[in-house]
Order: C-alpha cells, then structure tokens, then sequence
C-alpha cells in the first residue's frame, strides 16, 4: 500500500471521425464520441480511462453528455481525497452514492486500475488475476448495409489477414430483405469464415421464431439480441427453439441480469460489456457467473477507442475460455488516434501489451485538436 490519494478526476469528451457510416438496427453513427478520464494522484500517477457509449440515448440510459455531468457533479467530487490504490472502496462509494450510471463507473475503475498497475508495476490483466494468453481473435462488423459493399470488405480482411469472424447488423429493413442479405454474404464466404448476426431487439417473437430458424439451417453460427430484452419469456423460448444459439446483449445491464438470465435460460451465450457491467473488474463476475452455469462467452464492445478496448481486453485475456471470440475492434473503425502508440492488430487478433498498466499514453496534442470544447 501506499499513501497516495485521488486529487483529481476530469472527463473529456472526444469526437472521432469513422472510416464510413456504421449502422445499426436504431441509429447510423457518423463518428464516435469517447469520453476520457484522466484520474491524478498524489504520487504523480496518473490514469487514464473511457467510457463511450454508442447511438446517443437511442441505446441505453447514458450518454456522453450525460457521463461527463454525472462524473464531474457526483462521481470525481465523492473520490478526491480517498485512497488512490484501494479500488474496491473506491468503486463501493460510487455505486452506493449513484444507482447505475455502469458506463461512466466503468472508465473510472478502469482509470483506476491504469493507475494501479503503473504504480506497481504490472498490466491490468495482472491485476485481475493474471492473464492466461497474450491474444484475442476480434470479429468486425459488416454494416454498410450493402450486400455487394459487406462481401467485398469481408474478402478484404480476409486477405489482410486482420478478420475471419463477421457480424452483420441487420433488424432495420423488412426480415426477408435482411435474410437475403445475411444468407448472400455467407454464401459467398462459405467456411472461410463464421457469420453472425445482432438484431439488437428489433424483432418480435413471431419474427424471431421464423428467422432464427432460416438462419441457423443457412450456416449463420449465432444470433444475437433478437427479441427485447424485456420479453424473459420470448427469450427462453427462442433460446429452445433457435437452431443456431442465441447470445444475450441488451439483456444484461449489469451483473445481476446476468444471474437472473442463466436461472431461466434465457441464453446459450453471454456478450461480456465492461460499460454494462460497470468496469473490468465488475464484467468479470458476470463472466464467472455464466461458466458456472455452463454459458459460453464472448468479448463485446460498444465501440470503444483503444483505452476503452484494452480496458476490456485486460479482462477478457484472464478468462479461462472465450468460445466466441470478441470483437474488440473499435479502434480499427476510427481514421484518427488519441494514444501515443495504438493497438497491435495482427494474424486475426488484438495483441495485449505487458507493459504496465493498460498499457497505453494519451497523444495531448491529438486529445487537444479532437476533444470537444
């Protein structure tokens, strides 16, 4: 232990240009927005964290606006002056002083392990538990929304050798349109490559019922987020019934979800979130709770830039199996970078780095031009 203090915790919010429009079933993004942290201690340590959310509110309850008010009204007020090196009484007085608000308490214990680890010596896997490989094989997401565009892109990260996962974000259009789409890219790329899909909850159970049929005997490997994640019982239905495996996304907005989802079995698979569960350390129970029911994993994202990625990756590599993979693969879909050195992507995986901490320094004259004033 040492006696180094928090003294301060400021959040910036960061626009970034993407390489083209992503889309999604309820919002077509044109850039991304991360939120930053730099948490400053006593001993001259500093941290850094992300917290990044995507689609504004049309996805969940927090956005990056609504991050930066809460952290710097309530989050950094309630740590100034605590320990700088005792996480689990840092993170307890967050989540007594602020119900939910996972994502902004997610870069804040990442921001905090970041500055752990720097302080010891050590990468944040290390503090989790110690990591049990160095790599991550990473999924992209086709979502142009173009089946001739996503077939081309698909065969060009194959021969790049950077992707051979694809996940396609269909629920938008009319689901025949959407079959068609997702059954013409996997005819194309055949067993070169594993094909899923995320709905993300546009579809009601009849549709489910129907398209998760049709896709499971057209070789799509999982299906993700079909129904709402309100309909408990539509979900242990579909789970039941799917030919392909259905994985929870939406479904889990913090650990306790999780628990009440593997009693019901209401999913096969779990998409492991820091931002839902409230940071590296929290996603980890949610991630111990499905291998204890027998529930396969995979390493989500909500788009994150290369903090928020490697904050989840140091998770992800402590896990004992990622059947699934992830798709850690938010830094690839931004033309600019705010890290002095940016993630090494390379022979289908993420690379973790084993220097201390998250492994990565903020590039200031990038965070100046790109963050928001």
């Amino acid at each position: 232990m040492t006696n180094a203090i928090i003294e301060s915790l400021d959040a910036l919010i960061v626009d970034l240009p993407t390489i083209r429009p992503h889309k999604l079933a309820m919002h077509t993004m044109q850039q991304q927005t991360l939120v930053i942290l730099r948490l400053r201690c006593s001993d001259g340590v500093e941290g850094i964290g992300e917290s990044t959310t995507i689609g504004g509110l049309a996805y969940g309850y927090e956005s990056p606006e609504s991050i930066k008010t809460n952290i710097d009204a309530h989050l950094a007020p309630a740590l100034v002056g605590m320990p700088a090196d005792n996480i689990n009484a840092a993170m307890l007085k967050l989540d007594k002083l602020a119900k939910g608000n996972t994502f902004a308490k997610s870069g804040i214990e990442s921001a905090l392990l970041d500055a752990q680890g720097k302080r010891l010596g050590l990468p944040v896997s290390e503090l989790l538990g110690g990591r049990v490989r160095d790599s991550l094989e990473v999924a992209w997401t086709l979502a142009s929304g173009d089946t001739a565009r996503d077939i081309a892109e698909a065969e060009q990260m194959l021969d790049l050798r950077r992707h051979r996962i694809f996940k396609l974000k269909i629920g938008a259009n009319p689901v025949d349109i959407d079959l068609a789409h997702v059954i013409a890219i996997k005819k194309a790329l055949g067993e070169r490559a594993s094909v899923r899909v995320d709905v993300n909850q546009y579809w009601n159970i009849s549709q489910a019922v129907r398209a998760c049929r049709v896709l499971g005997e057209n070789g799509i490997d999982l299906i993700e987020q079909p129904i709402s994640r309100n309909n408990r019982a539509g979900q242990v239905h579909l789970s039941r019934v799917s030919p392909a495996p259905i994985m929870a996304d939406e479904s889990i907005e913090c650990v306790e979800d999780a628990l009440s989802l593997a009693i019901d079995g209401a999913a096969s698979i779990f998409a492991l979130k820091i931002a839902k569960n409230g940071g590296p350390r929290a996603v980890l129970r949610t991630a111990h709770i499905a291998e204890a029911a027998g529930i396969a994993l995979y390493g989500g994202t909500m788009l994150e830039g290369s903090v928020g990625t490697l904050a989840s990756a140091h998770a992800f590599i402590t896990l004992n199996q990622l059947t699934w993979g992830t798709e850690l693969f938010g830094p690839l879909l931004l033309t600019e970078e705010i890290v002095t050195e940016a993630p090494l992507y390379r022979d289908f995986h993420l690379h973790v780095p084993r220097t201390p901490g998250l492994g990565l320094t903020l590039d200031e004259e990038r965070v100046a031009r790109f963050v928001r004033r």
